[in-house]
C-alpha cells in the first residue's frame, strides 16, 4: 500500500458496483433477453405476443432462430471482450489516470444503453449492436474497477471489501428493478404486448441513465494511485500502443505463474455457468414456463435483495473457513439450483420465485469471493492485466454457456434440456478449483497468504 486509503475512497469504490448493476440486472437479467426476442420475432414476421413462432431472421446471411438470437450476441460480445479486456486491463496498469478509463468505458456502455430509446418496431439490428457495445464497454469498466481491489486493503482484508462492494451492488441494482416493477404494474397493459414492449425498452434506458449519474460517486472520491508496475510508461510514450506490447509481454511471464492460470482456468468455467443462468433466466421464464414479466422481475428483486444478504453472510463464512472451501461449497449449492429449474412446473410462480431465493443466497458470495481470492494471486503491479483476463467470465460476459444453450435450443426447441446442459460447467469448474493449490499459488505470485483459505 503506497497511501492510505480512507473509508471514503472505500465507499466510492463500492458505489461502482451499485451503479453498473443496474445494467447486469434491469437489462441482462430480466428486460434485454425478452425484448430483443420479441423484436426480434418481430423481424421474423411472428406476431407479438404468439407462444410461437416458425420464422427465422438472417444477419449477415445467417439463419437464426429469433430464441437463439439473443444468446448469440451475448456470446459475440464475448468474444470481442477476449481481446478488448486484456489490453483494457495492460492500459490500466500503465496509466496514471485509472479515474479517466473508468469513466470512458462507463459513459460509453451507459450511453449505448440509453440508445436503446430508439429500438423500435423490429429493428433487431440495432438493439443487438448496442447490446454488444454495452455490454463489451462494462467489461472494459469492470475491469479498470477491479484493479482497484489490491489497493484498497491487505491479504486480509480483501474479501470483506469485495463482498461488501458485491452486496451495495445487490442493493442498488435491486432497488432500480423495484422501481422499474412499479412502473410495469402501473401502466402494462396485459391485453396489449405492444405496451409490454414499450415499458420494457424505457426500463433499459432507466438502467443506462442510472449507470452514468452514480458513477459519478467513484469518480469523485476514489484516488489515483501511483503505478505500481516496473513497465510504467515514460514521459511522452503512447500508452495505448504501450499497452499492446506490454500486454504481449505479461502473456509470455504468466508461464511463470502456472497455478494462478489454473485457477482462472477453473473461474472462466463455473462462472461462465453462473452468468448464463443469469443472462437467460429471464428468458427461460417467459419462453419455456409462460410466466408473466411481473413474476420475473418479483423473483430478481427476491434474487437481488437476498444476493445482498448472502454476499455478507458468505463473506462472513469465508472469514471463519476461508474464501477457497467457502466458494466450492457455493458450486455444490449451484448443481441443485440447475437440477431443480429444470423440474420447474409450468405457469408456476411461486416454486419459481423459491429457486430465485435459492440463487440470491449463493450468487453474490460465490462472485465476490472468487474477485478476492483472485486478487492474492496477481503479482503486483499487474492487477489490470490479469482481471482484463478475469473478467472476459464475470458480470454478463460469458461466452461458452450462451453459446451452448443457444445451439441446444437450435438443435432441440427444448429450453430445459439447454438448461441443464450448463450443469458441465459446475461440475468441471468444482474439480478444477478443488485441486488448485492455493496457499502454494499466492506465495509464487509473490504475495502473502491470508490467514484461512
Amino acid at each position: 500500500m503506497t497511501t492510505t486509503v480512507t473509508r471514503r475512497e472505500r465507499t466510492g469504490w463500492y458505489f461502482y458496483d451499485w451503479a453498473m448493476s443496474a445494467f447486469s440486472t434491469t437489462v441482462i437479467t430480466v428486460f434485454l433477453g425478452p425484448f430483443l426476442t420479441s423484436v426480434t420475432k418481430l423481424a421474423a414476421g411472428c406476431q407479438l405476443g404468439a407462444d410461437t413462432c416458425d420464422g427465422d431472421v438472417h444477419p449477415l446471411g445467417l439463419t437464426i432462430a429469433p430464441g437463439s438470437y439473443y444468446p448469440y450476441l451475448v456470446s459475440l460480445s464475448v468474444l470481442l471482450t477476449v481481446f478488448v479486456l486484456p489490453v483494457t486491463g495492460a492500459i490500466a496498469d500503465r496509466s496514471p489516470r485509472k479515474k479517466t478509463m473508468l469513466a470512458t468505458t462507463a459513459f460509453l456502455g451507459s450511453g449505448a444503453t440509453i440508445a436503446m430509446a430508439f429500438v423500435t418496431g423490429d429493428r433487431y439490428l440495432l438493439g443487438g449492436a448496442l447490446f454488444v457495445i454495452a455490454n463489451v464497454a462494462l467489461g472494459a469498466s469492470v475491469v479498470v474497477y477491479n484493479s482497484f481491489l489490491p489497493q484498497l486493503g491487505g491479504p486480509d482484508e480483501r474479501d470483506a471489501i469485495s463482498s461488501r462492494g458485491w452486496a451495495l451492488g445487490y442493493l442498488g441494482g435491486g432497488l432500480l428493478l423495484a422501481l422499474n416493477l412499479v412502473a410495469l404494474t402501473m401502466f402494462e397493459n396485459p391485453d396489449d404486448p405492444q405496451s409490454t414492449l414499450d415499458i420494457a425498452r424505457w426500463c433499459i434506458v432507466s438502467a443506462g441513465v442510472w449507470w452514468a449519474a452514480f458513477t459519478l460517486v467513484p469518480l469523485i472520491w476514489l484516488k489515483q494511485h501511483p503505478v505500481t508496475t516496473d513497465d510504467a510508461a515514460p514521459a511522452r510514450a503512447n500508452v495505448l500502443t504501450d499497452g499492446f506490447v506490454q500486454l504481449g509481454r505479461t502473456i509470455k511471464q504468466m508461464r511463470k505463474y502456472p497455478l494462478t492460470l489454473y485457477f482462472l482456468g477453473a473461474f472462466l468455467i463455473y462462472n461462465d455457468g453462473i452468468q448464463t443462468v443469469i443472462n437467460l433466466a429471464s428468458q427461460y421464464g417467459t419462453e419455456e414456463l409462460r410466466l408473466p414479466q411481473s413474476t420475473l422481475i418479483i423473483t430478481i428483486l427476491i434474487v437481488q435483495f437476498l444476493a445482498f444478504g448472502g454476499a455478507l453472510l458468505l463473506g462472513r463464512v469465508a472469514a471463519v473457513i476461508g474464501a477457497w472451501k467457502t466458494v466450492l461449497a457455493s458450486l455444490v449449492l449451484w448443481t441443485f439450483v440447475i437440477l431443480a429449474a429444470f423440474w420447474l412446473p409450468p405457469e408456476a410462480p411461486v416454486p419459481f420465485m423459491i429457486l430465485g431465493a435459492c440463487i440470491g443466497l449463493v450468487l453474490g458470495g460465490s462472485q465476490a469471493l472468487s474477485r478476492s481470492l483472485f486478487s492474492q494471486l496477481i503479482p503486483a503491479g499487474k492487477e489490470g492485466e490479469y482481471y482484463g483476463f478475469y473478467e472476459i467470465s464475470d458480470k454478463g460476459t460469458s461466452w461458452l454457456g450462451p453459446l451452448l444453450f443457444g445451439l441446444v435450443f437450435q438443435l432441440t426447441s427444448s429450453y430445459r434440456i439447454g438448461l441443464v446442459s450448463l450443469l458441465i460447467f459446475f461440475v468441471v469448474g468444482f474439480a478444477l478449483l478443488l485441486f488448485v493449490p492455493v496457499r502454494r499459488a499466492i506465495i509464487a505470485a509473490g504475495n502473502t497468504p491470508p490467514r484461512l483459505l
